[in-house]
């Protein structure tokens, strides 16, 4: 799966900013590969408003 941080985390509760941290996104625009479990699958759903996923 790629994951792609599409909006800032600025202004957003803490849990959703470590969530953003943990799946390895830093800037805007920065995209990640990662592999498809139930955990990560959560962890999108937490901040699905900010990022874009392509499977």
């Amino acid at each position: 799966m790629k994951i792609t941080l599409k909006r800032s985390v600025i202004g957003r509760p803490e849990y959703q900013v470590k969530t953003v941290q943990a799946l390895g996104l830093k800037k805007i625009g920065e995209t990640r590969e990662v592999k498809d479990s139930p955990a990560i699958r959560g962890m999108i759903r937490t901040v699905i408003h900010l990022v874009e996923v392509q499977e």
